[in-house]
């Protein structure tokens, strides 16, 4: 029955059957698909404006660099277990 059917029957079934399985997720995947576009497009503009700032001139070298705040990494994507450095004081209060 397989070697009668020709390969756009065959993609026609397969795509039948996945949304007939697949209904439910199909929304979360569209979600995700979305907002993995939204990202791709800030990273790209983020990525063109680094560019464009790169054929700038610099600054002068006697201006003090900011400087971010230094943290303590988490594991990658866990945004709850970062936080900031604190140095430690070696002052001793009595």
């Amino acid at each position: 029955m397989i070697g009668n059917l020709k390969p756009l029957e065959l993609l026609l079934i397969i795509a039948v059957i996945a949304l007939l399985f697949g209904a439910k997720k199909l929304p979360d995947m569209a979600r995700s698909l979305g907002k993995s576009a939204r990202i791709l497009k800030s990273e790209a503009r983020a990525m063109k404006k680094d560019g464009e700032s790169a054929q700038t001139p610099q600054a002068p070298a006697d201006a003090a660099p900011q400087t971010a705040p230094r943290t303590i990494a988490a594991a990658p994507g866990d945004v709850q277990g970062a936080r900031p450095l604190t140095e430690p004081n070696h002052s001793v209060q009595s």
